[in-house]
């Protein structure tokens, strides 16, 4: 609480020395890259990292993060408690979680095709929830994730999109779970291939093949295994075995956590080879009728990962985001990417912190050192908190988060997963970049439309620190 006085006292400071009258005029460049003030030499992590004071200096220990996650858990709405979820479950509980998410789309919306979805074709999708068939109450079920999944708003694999042809973001997609992930069975779709489940972050439907049903204990305990390997690259796959597909090039995204069978004999194969060139983990698999099985897979010791989540320091926060780069920008994690939200709880989860999956959440979560910004603040507040931004804060515009790696000279630099970027040409004319992907910019001079600054739209800032 100290510090997280002395952060707001520090803007206070800064808002009275840094007024518009002594801000330089900043020239921007217009490189060789397309993007307005970036060279190719902020392409590399390592030219964030020395420009920092002290890169390894451990922001938060294990025993804070433990602390700020467990506040993260009590204090955060948006997040499930999953060892709190009551052994039955009521229709009403139920139903309040589908109908939450599963709301018939009062809105145009269009197919692949450019086609207009009929009013007949999201009637039939409402239907597909069967909410009729929720029973007045029912014992609560548990599931582990087998392979990274998508989470849908119905039970369907239908695209549908705002306007015919932009076919980036389909509006049915929600998120993406991960191989491990626990979830509640709480709800099944009329054709009976999906479930509606609630995972720690998010509530969706997801295809029933790629969850396994287990007991409490096995669902819930998994994640808590040790010892384990957590995947500190943007990913990692398991060995390919022909002897057991099920976890045969298995992907783990960063974060995701596998435990480690320790005790494995050095000299017993894994599917077919010999398993001193890898970790021998355990995954989760489905068998024929969709119970959790458990089956040993070899993960190379060449794959990116660690025995503990890395530590929470400037130099990681930045290498961990730079891991991305270029990533294709996938809305809901659709094209086996990640969009803006995804991408910084994904940096923050292999350093073993958890965020809210959505923008909306992580900016208005009460469990962090939050500013907010309100349409009354005007340009010295916001200047004055763009100039004490640090390493790994993360700065919101409505729909949109981008975490912060730098100053340079004088001006805050971000890394963000994004659609594209607007700002002002050599021309003096409104630019449009269609990065679409993890993307470095310099902060102040995107626009958000053709008259607003990102600056003028930031709605919060989130630190995490004590």
């Amino acid at each position: 609480m100290r510090l997280r006085s002395t952060f707001f006292a520090a803007l206070i400071l800064v808002a009275t020395a840094a007024t518009p009258s002594t801000l330089p005029a900043r020239t921007w460049s217009y490189p060789a890259t397309g993007i307005i003030g970036v060279e190719e030499a902020q392409l590399d992590p390592a030219f964030w990292v020395r420009r920092l004071a002290d890169a390894d200096r451990v922001i938060l220990d294990d025993a804070a993060i433990a602390a700020q996650n467990e506040r993260m858990l009590r204090r955060d709405h948006s997040l499930y408690d999953l060892d709190k979820v009551p052994a039955t479950l009521t229709r009403d509980r139920v139903a309040a979680w589908v109908n939450a998410l599963s709301r018939r789309p009062n809105r145009p919306l269009f197919d692949e095709q450019g086609q207009p979805v009929s009013p007949a074709a999201l009637d039939q999708l409402v239907d597909a929830a069967h909410l009729t068939a929720i029973p007045a109450r029912q014992a609560t079920r548990y599931g582990l994730v087998v392979q990274r999944a998508d989470l849908r708003t119905f039970p369907t694999r239908l695209r549908v999109f705002s306007a015919p042809g932009d076919l980036d973001i389909d509006r049915f997609q929600e998120s993406a779970l991960f191989p491990g992930d626990p979830v509640v069975l709480a709800h099944e779709s009329r054709d009976g291939q999906w479930w509606f489940v609630v995972s720690p972050r998010y509530a969706a439907w997801i295809e029933k093949r790629f969850v396994a049903e287990g007991t409490a204990a096995q669902v819930l305990g998994y994640g808590r295994r040790t010892p384990y390997r957590i995947v500190t690259g943007a990913q990692a796959r398991t060995v390919y075995t022909p002897e057991a597909p099920a976890v045969s090039l298995v992907k783990l995204d960063m974060g995701v956590r596998v435990p480690v069978l320790a005790d494995w004999p050095a000299d017993r194969p894994v599917n077919g080879q010999h398993p001193y060139t890898a970790h021998v983990v355990e995954l989760p698999v489905r068998d024929t009728d969709g119970r959790l099985a458990f089956a040993a897979a070899l993960l190379s010791k060449r794959e990116p990962t660690s025995d503990r989540p890395l530590s929470l320091t400037g130099r990681h926060l930045i290498e961990q985001g730079f891991k991305f780069l270029g990533e294709r920008y996938g809305w809901g994690h659709s094209y086996d990417g990640r969009d803006c939200s995804g991408f910084v709880s994904e940096i923050y989860r292999s350093l073993g912190v958890v965020l809210p999956r959505n923008t909306g959440d992580q900016a208005a979560s009460p469990a962090l050192n939050r500013l907010v910004l309100t349409t009354t603040d005007g340009a010295d507040k916001r200047r004055a908190a763009l100039h004490s931004l640090q390493v790994g804060d993360l700065v919101f515009i409505p729909g949109h988060v981008m975490m912060v790696i730098g100053h340079l000279d004088g001006e805050p630099y971000v890394i963000h997963d994004t659609a594209g970027l607007s700002f002002i040409g050599p021309e003096g004319t409104l630019v449009r970049a269609k990065t679409n992907g993890v993307t470095v910019s310099p902060l102040t001079p995107l626009m958000f439309n053709g008259e607003q600054t990102y600056i003028e739209r930031i709605t919060d800032i989130q630190r995490i620190r004590p």
